[in-house]
């Protein structure tokens, strides 16, 4: 009975991991767009809260790890859980990673491309929540997860088209005059885009881990 208390224990705090990746998303979003209404200021604050994000999804992380391990809690699932908490970890990397560069090069977005960049992320951001969804499932309701998983693979696949939009965009438009603000506008499309991909790429180690839980 202890250890099934401890183990419902620890599935509560890996839920509280993946409510810090949630608030994660909506302060990436925050920062994006504050960064596109020329609110420098909100940005450094969007960019500190981030950290502090991450830093907690850190430290949760790791004692996570050490009761996997120390307690010998989730046996039969403690290399999968282990590498899905990892893997999610990327994601708040990248998004945290994302807006500090923002606030430091300050990219000037033409007006033009403010409306597709709100689009790429909204969409990303989507791609995020439904990941932390389908993460929770493997714990809670493993049936739904690949409704989830098939929802942020929908979601990665609209963001490489806007990504593709907007760079084709770019070098086709006469506005922009100088190549090292192409390039710099590419990079940060790129850059946004990516978090989409690491979003995926916890989705496809879900996959595995809940059919080697199904078997």
């Amino acid at each position: 009975m202890l250890i099934m208390k401890k183990a419902r224990k620890l599935i509560a705090e890996i839920e509280g991991y993946y409510d810090l990746i949630s608030q994660s998303s909506l302060v990436f979003k925050a920062g994006i767009y504050d960064h596109l209404n020329n609110k420098c200021k909100q940005l450094e604050t969007r960019v500190t809260e981030l950290s502090e994000l991450e830093h907690d999804a850190d430290v949760a992380r790791r004692e996570i790890k050490h009761k996997l391990y120390a307690e010998m809690l989730i046996p039969d699932a403690r290399g999968d859980v282990l590498g899905l908490l990892e893997s999610s970890d990327n994601v708040i990397d990248r998004a945290k990673s994302v807006l500090s560069s923002l606030a430091i090069e300050k990219p000037a977005i033409p007006e033009f491309l403010i409306d597709d960049f709100r689009e790429l992320t909204d969409t990303t951001v989507n791609a995020m929540d439904e990941m932390v969804k389908a993460s929770r499932s493997f714990f809670h309701e493993i049936g739904m997860i690949n409704d989830y998983i098939n929802k942020v693979y929908f979601y990665e696949h609209e963001v490489d088209k806007i990504e593709e939009r907007i760079k084709r965009t770019v070098f086709t438009s006469e506005e922009i005059i100088h190549l090292s603000h192409r390039v710099q506008i590419r990079y940060f499309t790129e850059r946004i885009a990516q978090v989409s991909d690491d979003a995926e790429s916890v989705c496809e180690r879900l996959e595995i881990s809940a059919i080697k839980r199904s078997i």
